[in-house]
C-alpha cells in the first residue's frame, strides 16, 4: 500500500518488513524453541543502560531496564510489530483526514489501568501533553511540536490536529516516551503512580539496580503477558552481564560482546537472538564550539576514521559501514548510490589544512555505556587520526550517569542510537535544528526545510529525492560521524522462548516481557 492509497482508507498500518529486515535470523542463530506459549514462570533480564538517576517519568526515558519495564507496565497507542508495522495497540484504529493532518483515534474500551480504572481520552491527552509543555525537557518534545491540538471527542476518542500532514503519525504514537499513564484531575500526568494499562504492575523499582513486575490476570490484550513475574537487573558491565547468563543468574541479556559469540554458541542451553535493524554508533561534535564550528575540521575527522577496520575488529563483520548519516541500508529511503566515505589520510590532511591547522589536539569522551565496543572504537579512531596529525586524548568516563552527565554536555563524545522505524523519526529526533536531542548542535536551514517537506509529501519518488539530499547534507556538512551500523545481538537460555522478534531495538523492541514466554 502506498501513501496515497492509505489516505483513502479508514484505518492505517504501515509496513516496513523488508526495509528493516524485521525479525530476520542470522545463519548461525539457533532455531527458536518450538514451545507453545503458556502462562507461568519468571523471566530474568540482565540489561545495560540503567542508572541511579532512572525515573518513572517517561519524559526522562533514554534506555535501560526502566524503559523495558515500563513498556510492559504501559501501552502506547501503537506498537511496532515483528514485521516492522505500526499497528494499533491502545488505539482501535488510526483514521486520517484526506491530507493526513487530522487523525481520529478511537480507544479500546476494554483497556484498564492496574488499579482497575478504565482508560479514557483524558489519559491519552495527558500522556502526550506531558512532553509538550513549555518547561518540558523530554527527548520527544520537538517531535510533538507538530501537534497543534489534542482533544477528546467523547470519553473514548482522541483527535490529533497537526500543523501539516504527517503520513507517519502512527509511528510517532509508538515512540517509547509516549506510554499512556493516568491523568490527574487537573489534566497533568500522574506518572508517579507507576500505573499503566499493560500486562504487568510495578512491584519494585530500585533505580540502577532492579525492577520487579507482576503479571495482571485481567490484561485486556489476548496472547500477551505470559510470565507470572519479571525481574530486570541493571548490569552495565558487559563481562558481568554475560557471566550472569552463563551461570544462570539471568535468562536473557542484551548487547552481547561479539568476541564471545563462539563461547555462547558452544553452550547447548544458550541461543543468540540476532536481527538486522537501524542501530548505529555515532560521534557527535558540537558545531557551535571551536574547532568543530569549521566544517573542514568535521570533514577532516570524517576522513580520518577507518570504518572498514572498525567493522571488522569491533563488530567482527556483524553490521554495515556507515556514511556519516543515520539512515541504514535497511531503511526504505537509504541512498545506496552515495559514494561510500573511506579512510583517506590525504583528504583528512587537505581539510585540516583548509581549516588552518597542520596539527590538532582534541579530547574525546568515551564509555562502554555508549554501546558495546565503544571504548575500543575510540582507541582505534585515535590511532587512525594520529596518522594525519590529529591527536585525540581519550577521557574514559564512568558508565553510570554517562547519558546524564556527559552526553549532550560535552562537545566531542561517543554516542549510540537504536535508530527509528522511519527516516522522519530519526532525523526529527536527532538532526532537526530545534531537537532537544540534537547532540551535535548542527543547524542547517536547507535540511530543516526538506525535513518538513518530506514529512507531508505523498509522492514516493519525490520523497526519496528529498531524503537522499538530506543524507548528503548530513554526510558533507553535519556534525556527526556515523562509522557503522550494528546488528542487534541478544542472548537467551532455553528457559524462555519467543516467536519472530522485532528489529527496531534490542530485546524484541524492548517488548520481550510482554511477548516472550516460559519454555519450562
Amino acid at each position: 500500500m502506498n501513501r496515497r492509497d492509505f489516505l483513502q482508507t479508514g484505518a492505517y498500518s504501515v509496513g516496513t518488513a523488508g526495509l528493516l529486515g524485521a525479525g530476520s535470523s542470522l545463519p548461525f542463530a539457533r532455531p527458536v524453541r518450538a514451545a507453545s506459549p503458556k502462562h507461568g514462570g519468571t523471566i530474568r533480564i540482565g540489561q545495560s543502560g540503567g542508572a541511579v538517576s532512572d525515573s518513572l517519568d517517561p519524559a526522562s526515558f533514554a534506555s535501560g531496564p526502566i524503559v523495558t519495564a515500563m513498556l510492559a507496565v504501559c501501552n502506547n497507542l501503537a506498537e511496532i510489530d515483528a514485521d516492522g508495522n505500526a499497528v494499533p495497540e491502545l488505539a482501535e484504529s488510526f483514521n486520517p483526514s484526506a491530507d493526513a493532518r487530522v487523525w481520529t483515534v478511537p480507544l479500546r474500551s476494554e483497556a484498564r489501568f492496574g488499579d482497575g480504572r478504565a482508560l479514557t481520552a483524558s489519559d491519552v491527552i495527558a500522556s502526550f501533553n506531558h512532553h509538550r509543555g513549555a518547561d518540558s525537557t523530554s527527548g520527544v518534545k520537538s517531535l510533538l511540536a507538530q501537534i497543534t491540538d489534542i482533544r477528546a471527542d467523547g470519553p473514548n476518542t482522541v483527535v490529533f490536529e497537526l500543523e501539516s500532514g504527517n503520513a507517519d503519525f502512527p509511528f510517532i504514537a509508538a515512540d517509547y516516551h509516549l506510554v499512556v499513564m493516568p491523568a490527574n484531575p487537573d489534566g497533568s500526568l500522574n506518572w508517579q503512580s507507576g500505573l499503566g494499562t499493560g500486562g504487568y504492575t510495578l512491584e519494585e523499582h530500585d533505580p540502577g539496580v532492579i525492577v520487579r513486575l507482576k503479571r495482571r490476570d485481567d490484561y485486556w490484550k489476548a496472547g500477551r503477558a505470559w510470565f507470572d513475574t519479571a525481574e530486570l537487573l541493571t548490569i552495565n558491565d558487559l563481562t558481568a552481564r554475560q557471566s550472569a547468563l552463563l551461570t544462570g543468574e539471568v535468562d536473557v541479556i542484551n548487547s552481547v560482546d561479539r568476541h564471545v559469540l563462539h563461547l555462547l554458541e558452544s553452550q547447548p542451553n544458550l541461543s543468540l537472538v540476532e536481527v538486522t535493524g537501524t542501530a548505529h554508533s555515532a560521534i557527535p561534535m558540537f558545531c557551535d564550539t571551536p574547532p568543530f564550528d569549521d566544517v573542514n575540521v568535521r570533514l577532516a575527522l570524517k576522513h580520518a576514521i577507518g570504518r572498514t577496520e572498525l567493522l571488522e575488529k569491533i563488530l567482527l563483520g556483524h553490521g554495515a559501514l556507515g556514511n556519516d548519516h543515520p539512515i541504514a541500508p535497511a531503511n526504505r529511503f537509504h541512498a545506496a548510490d552515495l559514494e561510500q566515505r573511506t579512510y583517506d589520510p590525504d583528504k583528512a590532511r587537505y581539510h585540516l589544512k583548509k581549516a588552518g591547522h597542520t596539527r590538532l589536539e582534541l579530547t574525546l569522551s568515551a564509555a562502554d555505556a555508549a554501546g558495546t565496543g565503544s571504548v575500543d572504537l575510540a582507541v582505534l579512531f585515535r590511532e587512525h587520526a594520529a596518522a594525519v596529525g590529529i591527536e585525540i586524548d581519550l577521557l574514559h568516563e564512568p558508565d553510570d550517569g554517562y547519558w546524564t552527565n556527559v552526553w549532550l554536555k560535552k562537545p566531542f563524545v561517543l554516542s549510540y542510537w537504536n535508530g527509528r522505524p522511519t527516516e522522519d523519526l530519526m532525523f526529527s529526533t536527532v538532526y532537526a535544528g530545534d531537537s532537544e536531542w540534537n547532540e551535535s548542535h548542527w543547524r542547517n536551514d536547507r535540511f530543516d526545510t526538506l525535513l518538513s517537506a518530506a514529512r507531508t509529501e505523498l509522492n514516493e519518488d519525490l520523497r526519496r529525492e528529498m531524503y537522499r539530499e538530506m543524507q548528503i547534507l548530513c554526510r558533507d556538512d553535519g556534525g556527526t560521524i556515523v562509522p557503522m551500523f550494528l546488528n542487534y545481538i541478544d542472548a537467551r537460555n532455553d528457559k524462555v522462548a519467543h516467536g519472530p522478534v522485532a528489529s527496531d531495538r534490542f530485546l524484541d523492541g524492548w517488548k520481550l516481557v510482554e511477548r516472550w514466554w516460559s519454555a519450562v
